[in-house]
């Protein structure tokens, strides 16, 4: 499967920390195709770091991709509803952190 990772932040989070090298273990399986994170440098620069071919300074350029068949949603919980929502809207599978919301009524 091929996988779009929504908040890529070379610096720091949960994709640099256990999404991406988890995925890459099981590079059989799945292959990370595309990143986005909200500004163009650190998405260049998660690219770079990652080895993941295409970066974004965007999401809706991510999910509209047509060789990202699942997104990973990786930011902070504000933002999994409006994520999720986008790329469900897009078609694409998706994969979010825990929680799916902010309370019951999001998720």
């Amino acid at each position: 499967m091929r996988v779009g990772i929504i908040g890529a932040n070379p610096d720091r989070g949960w994709a640099a920390e256990g999404h991406i090298p988890a995925l890459k273990s099981l590079s059989d399986d799945f292959e990370i195709t595309a990143l986005s994170t909200t500004r163009r440098e650190s998405a260049d620069a998660a690219s770079k770091l990652f080895g993941i071919p295409v970066a974004f300074d965007n999401h809706y350029d991510l999910v509209n991709r047509a060789d990202v068949d699942v997104v990973a949603i990786t930011v902070k919980v504000p933002y999994h509803l409006e994520l999720g929502t986008v790329a469900l809207d897009a078609g694409k599978a998706v994969y979010c952190e825990w929680p799916l919301g902010n309370g019951l009524k999001e998720a």
